[in-house]
């Protein structure tokens, strides 16, 4: 068995290995840490999250590095100010030994200026988020020309975050003869790139197969209705009375909705996105790790700080766009040598996802059916027993006790324990036995909304404009104040598109679209009468008008799709195209 002794720390870095309680190497720690202390090289080591890469690039640096000198000789970007904060933590732990170390961590949304008088009483690590370390370049607060070592950690998330041209800007200032280390869960196309344009023949260390899930986590799926994805979320919870979780949306605006929803439905939950300054995103992540909130509401680039072991399931309240951010968000859970399950809450439109991630991941779904009513009874009830049954006793409740057994001296035992429990198991029982089935069955075929349930609409902006499917379906769920799945099967032509609400939002969009106009053009919305087509054909534009009021932009629409676009009409749609929102980063 492999231990820290036998490769190659020194005395300082071993007795802060021993004080943190750590005993043997993980595997990527095994296999990184005697490449980088035995040769300068550069490195791509591919693993999962939570396996333990920041000691993997922390003790090498740690050991290798000057202590006696000020001058900055490493420098580790990572994507968001949590993991910032945490890799700056645990260098400073893992380094406590080493009388001298100075490691500052640089990061939006602090002050600027303490930062810079930080680094210059002699930084010699600077653990930095892109966005801030090239401002700090800009403005000459930093010296980055000598450093020997530089990391990029989870470059996979920084590159899906926008950050290349900041990182290659940032690279820019650091000597060609430093080493480069490259950490990473998954090693998509970009990553690649990096590692080709920056990189010097590096050894490449891979931990399982590439983007595969760690066998710790379990994956299981519910298909369920669109509109019942929250109450599906709400049986989750109830059904694991001991639930520890970080649940997944894919905006910020849904993020803080589902987490108000389950806190005014008496769950404890938080809310974790980057609107949210860093006050209140420390608030939430030490309430979080005190087990104060037992349901973590996140973004994905809002999670990447998240450094919590016990944490019992991941819940993808929306798949990623993204398929290998799965990876990503499933390594939340199932680390440190502990189990966790990864949930998906998905649509019959999403399932066909299930099947893409599970050939990336290397690992099967279990399509598992939501608990009923009843089931989830009986759940919490033993849940309740259990937590009675093990509870230290306090005596001084003894002074009570002489009251307590008058005011019950004609209940049974029986009745005793049926009037305790009922105060919690009632609660549960009045809301769920008249709760509906939520499961959906796929043998229906799995792909598509039901067609008897929901409207296909045909509006006249497409490629053309702009637009891709993805593009289109945020920017009409931002201005009509859409929820993720009340808009979907998205489909995008050059100069027009199609989609699909339930019929319930029909008069809500048509009204909305009434000669709605955008930097003074005309944007027309009407029902598509075939509305299983994308094809031109299906739209039958002499069907019947919706009022003389929009026979006017519905003629201009027409006049759009003949074939002849004036100088004037390019313009106001190239204008449309220019000013449409920009999907925020994720």
């Amino acid at each position: 068995m492999s231990t820290f002794q036998n490769l190659g720390l020194n005395k300082d870095l071993l007795q802060a290995i021993s004080d943190l309680g750590f005993t043997t190497p993980s595997e990527v720690q095994e296999k990184a840490i005697p490449v980088l202390l035995q040769s300068e090289t550069d490195l791509v080591a591919l693993a999962q999250t939570g396996t333990g890469k920041t000691a993997a690039f922390g003790f090498p640096m740690l050991q290798k590095i000057d202590i006696n000198s000020r001058t900055t000789q490493g420098l580790i970007l990572s994507p968001t100010r949590e993991l910032c904060l945490q890799i700056t933590n645990e260098m400073k732990l893992y380094g406590k030994y080493c009388k001298g170390l100075n490691v500052v961590a640089i990061y939006g949304g602090a002050s600027i200026t303490e930062q810079a008088r930080e680094v210059k009483r002699g930084a010699q690590i600077i653990v930095a988020t892109p966005g801030r370390m090239k401002d700090m370049i800009s403005r000459q607060m930093v010296d980055i020309s000598k450093i020997q070592f530089s990391v990029l950690d989870e470059a996979d998330e920084m590159l899906n975050m926008g950050f290349k041209e900041d990182i290659t800007d940032i690279l820019s200032y650091t000597p060609q003869d430093k080493s480069t280390w490259l950490f990473s869960a998954t090693m998509p196309n970009e990553v690649a790139s990096i590692a080709k344009n920056f990189m010097y023949n590096p050894q490449e260390i891979t931990v399982g197969n590439k983007n595969e899930s760690t066998a710790q986590v379990s994956h299981e799926y519910y298909l369920v209705n669109s509109r019942d994805r929250y109450l599906a979320l709400k049986r989750l919870a109830d059904a694991n009375p001991d639930i520890f979780s970080v649940v997944f949306c894919r905006t910020k605006r849904d993020t803080q909705k589902v987490a108000e929803k389950l806190i005014e439905d008496g769950y404890n939950a938080g809310a974790l996105h980057g609107d949210l300054s860093q006050n209140q995103r420390d608030l939430v992540m030490k309430a979080f790790r005190n087990n104060q909130i037992q349901m973590l509401v996140a973004t994905d680039v809002a999670a990447r700080g998240i450094d919590v072991d016990d944490i019992t399931h991941v819940i993808n309240y929306q798949l990623p766009d993204e398929i290998e951010t799965y990876t990503h968000r499933s390594g939340r859970t199932g680390r440190a040598g502990k189990t966790g399950v990864s949930m998906v809450i998905v649509s019959k439109s999403e399932v066909r996802k299930i099947k893409s991630i599970e050939r990336i991941i290397k690992k099967q779904f279990l399509k598992k059916d939501l608990p009923n009513g009843m089931d989830i009874c009986e759940v919490q009830l033993m849940s309740l027993a259990n937590k009675v049954h093990h509870t230290e006793v306090n005596h001084d409740i003894d002074n009570y006790l002489g009251k307590i057994n008058t005011l019950f001296e004609d209940t049974t035992k029986d009745e005793l324990i049926k009037k305790f429990f009922s105060v919690e198991f009632s609660r549960f029982y009045n809301y769920y036995q008249k709760a509906p089935d939520l499961n959906v069955s796929d043998s229906q075929g799995a792909g598509s909304h039901d067609t008897d349930d929901s409207v296909r609409y045909f509006i006249n902006v497409g490629r053309k404009d702009g637009f891709d499917w993805m593009q289109l379906k945020d920017f009409l769920r931002a201005i009509l104040e859409l929820g993720q799945d009340d808009l979907f099967k998205v489909e995008t032509k050059d100069s027009f598109s199609f989609f699909n609400t339930e019929k319930a939002l029909k008069e809500k969009v048509l009204n909305f679209f009434t000669d709605f106009k955008h930097n003074g053009r005309f944007v027309n919305v009407e029902v598509s009468e075939n509305r299983g087509s994308g094809k031109r054909r299906d739209r039958k534009r002499n069907g019947s008008k919706r009022s003389d009021k929009r026979s006017g932009s519905k003629n201009r629409a027409e006049r759009r799709h003949s074939g002849g676009k004036s100088k004037s009409r390019r313009s106001k749609s190239n204008d449309f195209a220019a000013s449409r929102p920009r999907r925020s980063r994720r």
